[in-house]
């Protein structure tokens, strides 16, 4: 599908494409934005290679979806409170955003989106993956349906320091004063701009469903991460230097491999640093 220079390239029959033939670092005519919008809607996530944004024309791009939001828990970077930085250390084996989630999902309103960009990744290894939550609501039994159609998820931010001190290079950018967060949301969410409805598990964060015993939520929402995250309904996208991602995080989910072997078995692997921008409402 193209657009004057611009193509389109899916990466899954489910969710995910390319775009290609546009300079992010330059201010987007409106053809062209309506272009990209109109695919956000349709893809749900979004993948640019080669765009080396300077931490201005990352904020710049990323406003053009909406007005930004600062991450909760992190530091943003020197001058730009707006952008934060997320590293793994060679030595580490674990990449912030591991397990499959929703974004800041356990805040009373979740951000729209996220714009992330690839500082620093390595020849193999880091790659994110995706998966689209209306396909996982829309296949599942009538009785699921109807039982999650009714339940609320409670959503736990656990401990903030767990989201920067965990990791060598966000050691020092814990928030001072940052509170745990604890909210319950619908495990059904309509999507504002599509009308088309989406699961929201976020297992990072929903760790029970409200009413239900400890035992029954497990059961319950184990299942439905193992349904949302089939492999059919997701897409897997492997970074290079100045790539950048933007997801619904309205109706997506995504996760970080943590597939640094060395790191795991030599004790030094590879580093990883990545820029992001957390899109409001």
């Amino acid at each position: 599908m193209t657009n004057g220079n611009i193509e389109i390239h899916r990466c899954s029959s489910a969710i995910g494409a390319e775009i290609h033939g546009v300079d992010l670092t330059r201010p987007l005519d409106n053809a062209t934005w309506s272009t990209i919008h109109d695919a956000f809607h349709k893809h749900l996530v979004l993948f640019f290679r080669d765009q080396d944004l300077n931490p201005e024309q990352h904020v710049n791009f990323s406003r053009r979806f909406g007005e930004l939001v600062p991450y909760p828990f992190v530091h943003g970077i020197d001058g730009r409170p707006e952008l934060i930085e997320i590293v793994k250390m060679p030595d580490e084996t674990r990449n912030f955003g591991a397990g499959w989630h929703t974004d800041m999902s356990f805040a009373e309103e979740a951000p729209l989106g996220a714009v992330l960009q690839a500082i620093e990744v390595p020849p193999t290894g880091g790659d994110t993956m995706f998966c689209n939550m209306y396909l996982a609501y829309e296949t599942l039994s009538a009785g699921m349906k109807a039982y999650v159609e009714a339940a609320r998820g409670v959503h736990d931010s656990h401990d903030p320091r767990g989201h920067s001190q965990s990791y060598k290079g966000m050691s020092l950018q814990e928030k001072e004063g940052a509170e745990r967060e604890i909210t319950a949301h619908s495990m059904v969410r309509t999507h504002p701009v599509t009308g088309h409805k989406s699961l929201f598990i976020s297992p990072d964060y929903c760790m029970e469903i409200d009413g239900a015993e400890t035992s029954e939520s497990r059961r319950i929402l184990d299942h439905l991460e193992h349904h949302a995250t089939r492999d059919e309904f997701t897409c897997r996208f492997r970074w290079e230097p100045h790539s950048i991602a933007i997801w619904d995080n309205r109706c997506t989910m995504h996760k970080v491999l943590s597939d640094d072997l060395e790191a795991q078995f030599a004790g030094h692997g590879f580093k990883r640093v990545m820029r992001r921008a957390t899109i409001g409402h």
